[in-house]
Parts: structure tokens; C-alpha cells; sequence
């Protein structure tokens, strides 16, 4: 088994809205036919790029993995890299894997608590739309601390998605 076998079918975070807001179509991506796959395209300044969570991404595997646009078939995660150099066995990356999806799951269960619900909706923006909520000062301590509690999650998400995944 290759690398690509073993650990993608377990983690999708490039997909599921963890580690990117959204993704821009390439120069030679068909979007017309992308969008007769049923995908839905936003302008981003002179590009056109589709949100994360990405539809087709079934919580394991890529339904239109065949067609699916340029920048998704390119990208390859820093653990993806470090186990098809050698660098790094498999069971380790799917342990650091693991530990990604549990500290995602923790933003998302502070967001919850927070009140937002929207799981269709990329981490990221979640995460600044619900910092640019004013604080309920009257709400006591809790609303405070439950931000601050969001905020530590997400420091120690990036802090491993960019070290483990995005370098």
C-alpha cells in the first residue's frame, strides 16, 4: 500500500473544511464540467474557487476523484510526504492524523457551545465569525471563558496543522 492508501482515507482534513477555507480553480480545470458534476463555484478576485467543506468528499473518499480539480490532485500533505520519503512510518502519521481530528472535533465542540451550527461551513470562518460576535458581558463569565476556550483550540489546531500538515 502506498501512503495515498493508507493515511487519506483516514483523515480528509484537505477536504472537510479543516485546513483550507476554500480552494481556487486551476488554469486547466474544466469548470463547466465540474459544474455539470454538480459543484458550485464562487468568483475569489479574478479566479473561481469551491468552499469547504468540499460536497464530494464523503468522509473518506473523493466522489469525483477522477475529475476532481487540479490543486486537489497536486496537494499533498507534509505527513503524505514524510511517509513516501521514509522519513515517517505510517502508523506514526496516522496517530498524528488522530490527534489533528480530535483537536478539530474540540474547535468544533467549542463553537457548538458557543452557538454556532453551521458544520457546512469551513473552520476558519466559523472560528472568525464568531470572534467578530461582540461578547455578552451580561452573560457572566462563561461567555468569556468559553471564548477564550475557543481560542486556545484553535491556536493548538494551527499550531499542528501547520506543522504537520501544511509544510
Amino acid at each position: 500500500m502506498n501512503g495515498i492508501d493508507q493515511l487519506c482515507p483516514n483523515c480528509g482534513l484537505c477536504c472537510n473544511g479543516v485546513l483550507f477555507a476554500d480552494v481556487e480553480l486551476q488554469q486547466d480545470d474544466d469548470a463547466g464540467h465540474l459544474i455539470d458534476l454538480g459543484m458550485a463555484l464562487k468568483k475569489k478576485g479574478m479566479k473561481r474557487a469551491f468552499v469547504q467543506p468540499c460536497r464530494f468528499f464523503d468522509g473518506k473518499l473523493c466522489r469525483i476523484y477522477a475529475d476532481r480539480p487540479g490543486r486537489c490532485a497536486a496537494f499533498e500533505c507534509g505527513l503524505l510526504k514524510r511517509v513516501q520519503s521514509g522519513e515517517m512510518s505510517a502508523p506514526a502519521a496516522l496517530k498524528r492524523i488522530a490527534a489533528a481530528k480530535t483537536l478539530a472535533e474540540k474547535v468544533r465542540r467549542q463553537l457548538r457551545r458557543l452557538g454556532d451550527q453551521d458544520e457546512q461551513l469551513a473552520l476558519t470562518k466559523r472560528y472568525s465569525r464568531m470572534m467578530s460576535r461582540p461578547i455578552d458581558l451580561s452573560a457572566g463569565e462563561d461567555a468569556g471563558e468559553a471564548r477564550g476556550e475557543l481560542m486556545l483550540a484553535v491556536n493548538d489546531l494551527m499550531h499542528v496543522l501547520q506543522r504537520e500538515f501544511l509544510r
